[in-house]
């Protein structure tokens, strides 16, 4: 739903856009549409990777791995396939659901949901092109450092990390 408004919205605004300069209007779909042709190649790169990846890792093993007695080591795992994982929000904290059913502390399922949301191991080759190398890697370094900083403080609200 929230899809159909942005698009409404979008559409509005690109329509108010022709109607005040139609030129620049022309110029920034024709820039848009040249950076959307660079971009498509990594993505289907990108889109290989993420279909291996997910063949590779089923729920199940995901679940495994994830549920280990050391909830320390269970962070970083969660962590480590969160970075390299890409998976869209509305399947991601569905995912979390199962995993949670199945087990799964909060702790690593915050560090899991966290990375996968803000650190792109597979997206760095794109997000390089436009912001860089030093930019994309602090980036990333540092929303890894906040995903885990987060997973400990959801580790000490529940509980998960005490004795």
């Amino acid at each position: 739903m929230e899809l159909i408004v942005i698009y409404a919205l979008t559409s509005v605004a690109l329509f108010l856009s022709f109607i005040l300069d139609r030129k620049k209007s022309l110029l920034a779909l024709k820039k848009a549409g040249k950076q959307l042709l660079n971009i498509i190649p990594i993505f289907l790169i990108m889109l290989v990777c993420i279909s291996i990846i997910l063949t590779l890792m089923p729920e199940q093993l995901i679940s495994q791995v994830l549920n280990k007695k050391n909830t320390s080591i269970s962070m970083l795992l969660a962590a480590i396939i969160g970075s390299v994982t890409i998976i869209p929000g509305f399947v991601a904290f569905p995912l979390a659901g199962i995993l949670r059913a199945q087990g799964v502390p909060y702790m690593v399922l915050s560090a899991f949901t966290t990375t996968l949301m803000m650190v792109g191991i597979l997206t760095f080759p794109l997000e390089k092109e436009y912001f860089g190398f030093k930019q994309s890697f602090l980036r990333n370094l540092f929303s890894a450092l906040i995903a885990l900083f987060v997973a400990f403080v959801t580790g000490l609200f529940f509980g998960e990390l005490l004795p």
